[in-house]
């Protein structure tokens, strides 16, 4: 019953897109600026539809009907209600269809906001957004579909898997799909900017507000799914330039860009062709996420599909969405000869651009370099942080500097009066940082200039506070957001400690200044799986501190499972970590232990990085 409903609405999905692109057609023959009221009804049919298809599919979850192949194969009729509910979007099919809704909502809300811009622009844009939800919904009912059938009808499922059972995961892919997919309707915007010639300040002024909401969503789920990562996988940290974390960067770094670019476009109408360019690129990076996450050529723990015929449809809707931008692109490009001088604002936005597009590419060129070297030469390499670390820290450095000098030009052409206050500034970044080296220890030269480089960005952009009649609060906030997540990388990454050594129950070992006791273990059955809970005492010689730290492994039944879940005390100074794993069926446990310094205030200076989107989001909403 469930499966005919949501193949139905899924079919009445394809009819209404249909639809919508043929009366927008029919409407563009007209000459005035009205568009048919029907566009409208049938988009909020279209929206109403395929809301009702995802609420199917959640009710196929909620009462566990295993004639459906997603059902039976992610849920299992002893999971806790909210696991069922977030396994709806946990899987390839559903989050597919999670895609669908938000494609389609993007492109009823942008028909209905953008009233001021012409009518041939918003059609085009419809028409093209409406083209990209008939691919995804022709890959869901050919290849992803969410309702399929399966024969004999088994009695219990598989169940969700165990690391996904967590409220942090239920909601960190719909928040990262309103990034990447939101990401779609400029994409539409800016081929319709292209077919129509709607090129001046006024295209910037159409997206900007759709380029915010995306980037401050993608912001809020890379954060959601980092914390995930931190306490789930025993990893014990924020970052670990997993290919699948940075399929989800890459198109952050794009809608960076392509934010800045709009500024300089909205003020003197310029940098028109790379804005295009970063529009397109965006979404297209967001698609190439998808093809990665689920062709199955990547190796992660995030991965959602294996299977090749699905990555060879992504690549072919992939490969005609680019073919066909360059097209559009390469045919309306004009060279412009506006001349940009070297000492305005404009410039250093262009430079911020040029950092996002090293950033990209060296992530991009880590992500997919293993993937080439394997086919090529069925050679495995493995690109991780060393390589990251090594390419990117040093440029972060000079690019703060940048972004701290960057806000105090001029438009058009800057006098550099503020030189005399950013050298004072400076000055006093060094201060400061001289003041940590004494009060904890020394570090690496690169360390100190990352340091210091950051703290001269956080006191640049507070002293913009006090020295403009209209402040850019929301400017301020981000850039002081981002200066500080720099800063408390900085220090956690040079005074973090890490202890990894054996243990067996009730045996104590002194490592450093640290007293490890293994008090006890303990049996627990959960409602879902059981959990084997140590009680390890950590003492401090040094500071006379004494925790009890209660690391878990956890016995899943469906699927069978075993999962490593951390003991995580949390201050506002330091976090005290530790997990614990049997080693081969012994009496023995590996103990890891870390202490890792203000990682709170990592997660806290996201947050406030993309709250300063979300406020720019609504001043731009009053002023337009």
């Amino acid at each position: 019953m469930l499966s005919n409903i949501g193949n139905l609405l899924l079919f009445l999905n394809i009819f209404f897109s249909c639809l919508i692109i043929n009366y927008s057609f029919n409407c563009l023959k007209i000459s005035d600026n009205i568009i048919f009221k029907k566009i409208f009804q049938i988009g909020l049919l279209q929206c109403t539809a395929i809301l009702i298809c995802f609420f199917t599919l959640v009710s196929a979850f909620l009462v566990s009907d295993f004639s459906l192949i997603t059902v039976y194969q992610n849920s299992h009729s002893l999971k806790p209600i909210f696991y069922k509910i977030s396994g709806t979007w946990g899987n390839h099919e559903g989050s597919l269809l999670l895609w669908v809704i938000i494609l389609t909502f993007f492109s009823f809300l942008f028909l209905i906001f953008n009233k001021k811009h012409p009518k041939d622009f918003r059609l085009y844009t419809l028409i093209i957004q409406n083209f990209l939800i008939l691919g995804f919904l022709f890959f869901i009912i050919f290849n992803s579909n969410p309702f399929s059938k399966i024969d004999p009808i088994p009695n219990e499922g598989l169940g969700l898997n165990p690391i996904l059972q967590d409220p942090a995961l239920a909601i960190h892919p719909p928040l990262l799909y309103v990034g990447f997919v939101g990401s779609s309707i400029y994409f539409s915007a800016a081929m319709a900017s292209l077919i129509t010639n709607y090129s001046n300040k006024f295209f910037a002024i159409s997206i900007k507000s759709w380029v915010l909401i995306s980037w401050a969503f993608q912001t809020l789920g890379i954060l959601i799914g980092s914390i995930w990562a931190y306490y789930e996988l025993g990893w014990g940290g924020f970052w670990f330039w997993d290919p699948v974390e940075n399929a989800s960067l890459l198109p952050w770094f794009a809608m960076t860009a392509l934010m800045h670019s709009l500024l300089v476009l909205e003020k003197r109408n310029l940098l028109y062709f790379w804005t295009i360019i970063l529009c397109l690129l965006t979404f297209i990076l967001s698609v190439t996420g998808t093809f990665l996450v689920r062709s199955g050529i990547l190796n992660s723990v995030h991965t959602f599909a294996n299977d090749p015929s699905r990555g060879i449809f992504i690549l072919i809707f992939l490969s005609l969405m680019i073919l066909t931008s360059i097209y559009f692109l390469f045919k309306k490009y004009k060279p412009i000869n506006a001349e940009i001088n070297s000492n305005s604002r404009e410039t250093f936005i262009l430079i911020n651009n040029w950092f996002m597009m090293f950033y990209l590419l060296t992530v991009l060129l880590g992500t997919l370099y293993p993937i080439f070297t394997d086919v090529l030469t069925n050679y495995k390499i493995s690109v991780g942080p060393p390589f990251y670390n090594a390419v990117i820290i040093p440029i972060v450095i000079i690019f703060l500097i940048f972004m701290a000098i960057g806000p105090q030009t001029k438009w058009i052409k800057n006098k550099f009066s503020n030189l005399k206050l950013s050298f004072f500034i400076l000055c006093g970044a060094i201060f400061l940082n001289f003041v940590i080296i004494n009060l904890f220890r020394s570090y690496s030269i690169i360390s100190n200039l990352v340091i210091i480089s950051s703290l001269f960005l956080i006191m640049s952009s507070f002293f913009d506070i006090f020295k403009k009649p209209l402040i850019n609060f929301p400017r301020i906030i981000s850039h002081i957001s981002f200066g500080f997540l720099i800063f408390f990388i900085g220090l956690n990454h040079n005074f973090s400690e890490e202890k990894d050594f054996n243990l067996k129950l009730g045996e104590t070992i002194q490592i450093d200044n640290y007293n490890f006791v293994f008090q006890d273990l303990e049996l627990f059955q959960q409602v879902n799986y059981k959990a084997v809970v140590g009680k390890i005492s950590v003492s401090d010689t040094k500071t006379k501190e004494k925790r009890m730290l209660n690391p878990e492994i956890r016995i899943y039944d469906n699927p069978q499972t075993l999962t490593y879940e951390a003991s995580i005390q949390t201050n506002f100074f330091r976090d005290y970590y530790l997990t614990m794993s049997n080693i081969d069926r012994s009496e023995y446990y590996n103990i890891k232990f870390q202490k890792k310094p203000l990682m709170i205030w990592i997660w806290i200076s996201v947050i406030m990085l993309s709250f300063g989107g979300l406020l720019s989001l609504f001043r731009n909403a009053k002023h337009n």
